[in-house]
């Protein structure tokens, strides 16, 4: 017996279409890795993401918090403070991002430098 986790014929009812279409694009995985570490402020994620525009950085983090994977908390402060959280829901992505981290870094980040020696 074939199982929707087996096989995904049926583009709208497959797990991979469906988490991909909340999690995917170019900057939803860097941001929730990036939360992995913990709380940050908007500044914070902007400082470690240098290329994503504060526009998009926005944008992308009102999605994820419409699609209950960040928290946000604003305090009511002077300066404002906002802070950026990873929900109970998205934190059962954590060890997803971390495996993800460690093929890039063994089948990509790795094999760059070894072929960036070989130029040399």
């Amino acid at each position: 017996m074939v199982t929707k986790q087996e096989h995904c014929n049926d583009f709208e009812d497959c797990p991979i279409t469906a988490t991909m279409e909340v999690i995917g694009g170019k900057w939803k995985p860097i941001i929730l890795y990036n939360l992995t570490f913990g709380t940050r402020r908007f500044g914070e994620i902007a400082a470690r993401i240098p290329k994503i525009s504060r526009k998009i950085l926005t944008e992308q983090l009102k999605e994820l918090e419409k699609d209950g994977l960040v928290e946000r908390q604003q305090y009511k402060e002077i300066p404002p403070r906002v802070e950026y959280s990873l929900t109970d829901k998205s934190k059962s992505l954590v060890a997803v991002f971390k495996e993800i981290a460690q093929w890039g870094n063994e089948n990509l980040l790795n094999t760059r430098e070894k072929d960036d020696k070989s130029y040399k």
